[in-house]
């Protein structure tokens, strides 16, 4: 045999031995293994996404007077269920506030009328942006809120805040003499 057959045969050799030693080491394993490589650690699925949380602004139990835009019941939500559980009665003096308490009651005053009545909180809202109060429809034709314009200008004194360990503090119009006259 000369050299050179023997260096190809002896070299075929190694490559079938070293495909048979590989094809034994392999006979254990899947085909899917072998075709995406190594098996990967589990991995815990991504977490759920968490609806962010609404804002929900502080109650203001402080009793000082703010100013900012106030304006009505629209008609659709008469009859319906207040924040309080009551019913909203377009004649009554309820209105709705996104930060005092419920159940305050509070001195509204139209700052370009001048006129004044006592209501209520018994619901949440108004929800459009830079309203201080939603009023009744009979609150604030008293005030001179028309439903032409629909917003005004209001005043909101707080008489009587109630706290969360059920007492109540007095509000900066709790004084005032105008009240006995309103109520």
């Amino acid at each position: 045999m000369s050299t050179r057959f023997r260096t190809v045969s002896g070299a075929l050799l190694l490559g079938v031995m070293l495909v048979a030693a590989t094809g034994l080491r392999l006979a254990g394993t899947s085909q899917d293994s072998l075709q995406a490589g190594p098996v990967p650690q589990e991995v815990p699925p991504p977490p759920e996404p968490q609806p962010l949380p609404a804002w929900k602004p502080a109650p203001d139990r402080t009793g000082r007077t703010r100013v900012g835009v106030a304006s009505f019941y629209a008609d659709f939500f008469a009859g319906r269920v207040m924040a309080d559980g009551g019913i909203m009665d377009p004649g009554s003096d309820n209105a709705a506030s996104r930060t005092l308490p419920l159940g305050t009651t509070a001195k509204v005053t139209n700052l370009s009328t001048g006129q004044s009545a006592v209501v209520t909180i018994e619901d949440r809202g108004p929800y459009a942006k830079h309203r201080l109060l939603d009023l009744s429809p009979a609150t604030a034709e008293k005030i001179g809120i028309t439903r032409g314009k629909g917003i005004a200008r209001v005043k909101v004194s707080p008489i009587a805040v109630p706290m969360p360990d059920g007492s109540v503090k007095a509000g900066v119009a709790a004084s005032d003499p105008e009240i006995v006259m309103l109520r």
